[in-house]
């Protein structure tokens, strides 16, 4: 019979959100460590990852899977910052100025939490001033910058020139439907991830070297 923990693994793998906010409760009484219960979590956003990179998951399958996470997490966040548990880093994310899409940006958002980031969510259409107030007010680790359409991605070599001059002491990860490696490497970015978990592999690449 499975465990309560491979449960909650197999409940993110399948998207069901009600059974992993569920079973997230049931192991929390049966006194099951915080930090065991948030590398299981992590676990199954990498297998969704995977599962979307070789092509049997799609963006839906990633969305609901993200979501299964995010409402176990709901319950786990409280017990994870009375045990003091560390979290893998700071991540503030934003969609440049003049983009209003937030859907892309939501799920790169979520896996960074599957991750084990702490998330700072600035939302979308964000100036550059707002963003290293944040940087600085967080103390974060990595921004994630994204842009969704062509004409918002113009206003990402502003945001990126605008960080570095700052002075602050963190890495930029960017992305977005119509941004490439190339654009990236031009813009002087230190990272780029085509889909929300290349995102979280690459953040976790870039702050912790994995």
């Amino acid at each position: 019979m499975p465990s309560v923990k491979e449960k909650i693994r197999e409940a993110i793998v399948t998207g069901n959100v009600d059974e992993a906010k569920a079973l997230t409760v049931e192991a929390i009484e049966e006194k099951a460590s915080p930090e065991e219960l948030l590398e299981v979590m992590k676990e199954a956003m990498t297998v969704v990852g995977d599962k979307y990179a070789d092509g049997s998951y799609y963006i839906p399958d990633m969305l609901v899977g993200a979501m299964a996470m995010q409402a176990g997490m709901a319950e786990l966040k409280p017990l994870l910052a009375k045990a003091d548990v560390a979290m893998t880093g700071t991540v503030v994310a934003f969609a440049v100025e003049g983009d209003v899409h937030d859907i892309g940006k939501n799920l790169v958002c979520m896996y960074y939490e599957g991750a084990g980031f702490n998330v700072v969510d600035l939302g979308v259409d964000v100036s550059s001033e707002k963003a290293i107030a944040a940087i600085k007010e967080h103390e974060a680790d990595l921004v994630s910058v994204s842009a969704l359409i062509s004409t918002t991605r113009a206003n990402m070599p502003n945001a990126v020139r605008a960080i570095r001059e700052s002075g602050v002491d963190v890495k930029i990860l960017v992305g977005g439907a119509p941004v490439t490696q190339d654009f990236a490497d031009a813009i002087g970015a230190d990272g780029y991830a085509e889909d929300a978990g290349g995102a979280a592999r690459k953040a976790l690449q870039l702050i912790g070297g994995v």
